[in-house]
């Protein structure tokens, strides 16, 4: 089979799988049937059932995952649209996310350490919370191992989708930016879609919390690491 016939069908297997995660979402609406999730799980299966190698899928599925460059631009339109209400609360938003990206890397340092995990799965942990080119580059520079990065860093997403509305009715968090900027500090990318899901404004400031943040965590996590470790 040619390789671009495999790509053809991983796409489309994706696609299907996705808006069949998508209806089964819709018709049970809870956090464990959220649709990157669902369809994450049902693709796994799939390549397990039929003994399908990992390299094989991303024939195709690279070419979905370069979309994420241009999904992440698209971010951009709601930043544009409320930008005179997002300057009115830019200090808010900042000293949220810096918290955040300090609560991040700290906790994952200490969890991880109090757990008795050796060294290069704690560097590979610590940059969990932002989007996964800033995460591998980052690991890279401190020492971890990069796919492992990657695995933490979905984990992250995906736990913030699932977890959200727990942590948000736990904490009596209702607000847009308070929503917004704990979906962007800590679940980056998959958590700023699911923040563009409830309005385009609270996805906005998510969008503005995923990019300080990345900046933020690749510039103090290497020295956090040598106070804490």
């Amino acid at each position: 089979m040619s390789e671009f016939v495999i790509a053809v069908l991983a796409i489309i297997g994706t696609f299907v799988i996705y808006h069949f995660a998508l209806l089964i979402h819709r018709t049970w609406n809870y956090s464990l049937t959220a649709p990157v999730l669902v369809a994450t799980v049902i693709i796994i299966i799939l390549l397990f059932i039929f003994n399908i190698p990992y390299e094989t899928y991303m024939v195709g599925g690279r070419w979905i995952n370069e979309l994420l460059g241009p999904a992440v631009v698209a971010l951009a339109y709601p930043l544009y649209k409320y930008r005179e209400t997002l300057k009115k609360v830019t200090i808010p938003i900042l000293a949220g996310t810096f918290v955040g990206g300090i609560v991040g890397i700290s906790t994952g340092l200490l969890l991880a350490q109090w757990a008795g995990f050796e060294s290069t799965i704690i560097y590979s942990l610590t940059p969990k919370s932002v989007t996964t080119p800033v995460a591998m580059a980052v690991t890279e520079t401190i020492g971890g191992v990069i796919p492992l990065a990657a695995i933490f860093v979905m984990i992250a997403g995906i736990g913030g989708v699932i977890m959200h509305h727990y942590v948000f009715r736990l904490f009596q968090i209702d607000h847009y930016i308070g929503r917004g900027v704990g979906m962007g500090s800590a679940s980056h990318a998959i958590g700023t879609a699911t923040s563009m899901e409830t309005s385009q404004l609270e996805g906005a400031v998510s969008t503005i919390s995923m990019v300080v943040s990345a900046v933020l965590v690749s510039m103090i996590t290497p020295g956090l690491i040598h106070i804490m470790m």
